[in-house]
């Protein structure tokens, strides 16, 4: 369940987020069975227990309203009160949180006696200001705050809560936003490019993003070695469903190799199986050259390529035999950069897939020597380069750029009427009268809903939703 989910005005509820919510039955401060998101009924208890210990008495008034419950709330205010007060308190329409359970509009009690009409709450300002202070810590926050109005939409509720996650409500909290504002900041979807530092492993660079951006949804392209540095595919969010789409190119690489030293991991971090001072590669550029070729290259027991269903680096852990793998890698240009007594350092552009661990084993044994990866950093992938790329440093300060989705897929794009939108959400099959014979992204309102593909049927079927 996405706790963090925005929904007002412009941001629907649909069937795909009302099918991932689970809910349990609570007793509201009338006695009656409502249905409340269970993480956050879980958690309301946590602030009810707590708040009590400090002497102030809370009680559920409401959580989830069907659609009709919440029109039927709208129509009594707009009678009542008018209109554009109705629209200040009431969402209708598909566009209110009560229809998830995820928020909880809660009643005091004070000296026996509930206060629970909206007039009268409002006069009750000492109290709320310590029940939100107290919020972020059950990962609660103020949906509708003071002096928000005109980006919310709606009227100042100290009264109306909502579950979004404690880290989250730290973040919304201590930077004093609105939900619509942490949204803008935080709900990131695309690509990163990362210069990954050398020590690093392609998963703790996931997880500096995944802390920056206050989410989980995130993932790489390409994996990089602990060892290694430079560029690195980062995909945030709705981009993380992308990454066979945009890796199929070729990778560049900057290596050094150490002279005279073999190792268990084929670079200089693995255990030393051999080593000399045969430090002569007099022909080395030919030997590299000879290299630049299509081959069945070994794959290194240090990787996580799977074989019988356990990773390699898994046997080599175990120190259990196992037959390694080889997998076909063109070798389309290499080249000798610098030598030095005991180094030397090369360029290549090779193929997916192409390990370059094995590849200076392999160039090593076709001389007769022992020859370990020293350094390595990637310098291109695909059509991403190194220039293009931002230190972890210049992230954290918020020097960087956020490519969108439709920014790094070859494909067609169209943009859609509503009509069509309706069909697009819900993954509908739709007529091909783009003409289009690969694939195509569907914008609504310059925002990425889907990429579509051709079949054999005059019709484009869905191939990847964002909605």
């Amino acid at each position: 369940m996405d706790y963090k989910l925005l929904i007002n005005k412009d941001n629907a509820i649909n069937k795909s987020i009302i099918n991932n919510i689970k809910y349990v039955t609570a007793e509201n401060y009338l006695g009656n069975n409502i249905l409340i998101e269970k993480k956050t009924y879980f958690m309301y208890k946590r602030l009810k227990e707590y708040l009590a210990s400090i002497g102030i008495d809370i009680f559920i008034d409401s959580s989830y309203r069907s659609v009709e419950e919440q029109d039927r709330l709208f129509n009594e205010m707009k009678n009542l009160y008018g209109e554009e007060y109705a629209n200040s308190y009431v969402s209708c329409g598909g566009y209110s949180e009560h229809q998830t359970g995820l928020c909880v509009d809660i009643v005091l009690k004070i000296d026996d006696r509930f206060i629970d009409s909206n007039e009268e709450l409002l006069n009750y300002e000492n109290v709320f200001a310590h029940i939100h202070s107290s919020l972020k810590d059950f990962g609660f926050i103020l949906r509708y705050p003071k002096e928000k109005e005109k980006i919310t939409g709606y009227l100042y509720e100290p009264w109306h809560i909502r579950y979004v996650g404690k880290r989250t409500a730290g973040i919304i909290y201590d930077e004093n936003l609105a939900l619509e504002e942490y949204h803008n900041k935080y709900n990131i979807n695309g690509v990163l490019l990362v210069n990954k530092p050398s020590g690093m492993t392609s998963r703790d660079v996931d997880n500096f993003i995944a802390r920056k951006f206050d989410t989980k949804k995130v993932g790489h392209t390409g994996t990089l070695d602990p060892l290694a540095s430079g560029v690195l595919i980062v995909l945030i969010n709705n981009a993380t469903k992308i990454g066979k789409d945009i890796v199929n190119g070729d990778k560049e690489y900057i290596a050094t190799v150490k002279i005279g030293l073999k190792t268990d991991t084929l670079d200089v971090t693995g255990k030393v199986l051999n080593k000399n001072e045969d430090f002569n590669i007099d022909g080395i550029e030919s030997v590299l050259s000879s290299f630049e070729k299509t081959y069945l290259q070994t794959v290194p027991i240090y990787s996580a390529v799977k074989v019988n269903g356990r990773k390699l680096y898994e046997y080599a852990r175990d120190k259990e035999k196992v037959c390694l793998p080889k997998k076909e890698v063109t070798i389309r240009k290499i080249e000798l950069l610098d030598r030095t007594a005991d180094t030397f350092s090369f360029k290549c552009l090779v193929s997916k897939g192409t390990y370059i661990r094995s590849l200076i084993n392999d160039i090593g044994e076709s001389m007769g020597k022992f020859f370990t990866m020293q350094d390595l950093v990637r310098i291109r992938e695909a059509s991403f380069t190194l220039d293009k790329c931002y230190t972890l440093e210049e992230i954290e300060d918020n020097k960087y750029n956020i490519i969108n989705i439709d920014e790094v897929l070859p494909y067609d794009i169209v943009e859609i009427d509503t009509e069509t939108l309706k069909k697009v959400k819900n993954g509908t099959m739709v007529n091909n009268v783009y003409n289009i014979e690969n694939k195509v992204i569907f914008k609504y309102d310059n925002k990425v809903i889907s990429i579509y593909e051709a079949n054999d049927n005059g019709m484009l079927k869905c191939y990847k939703n964002f909605c």
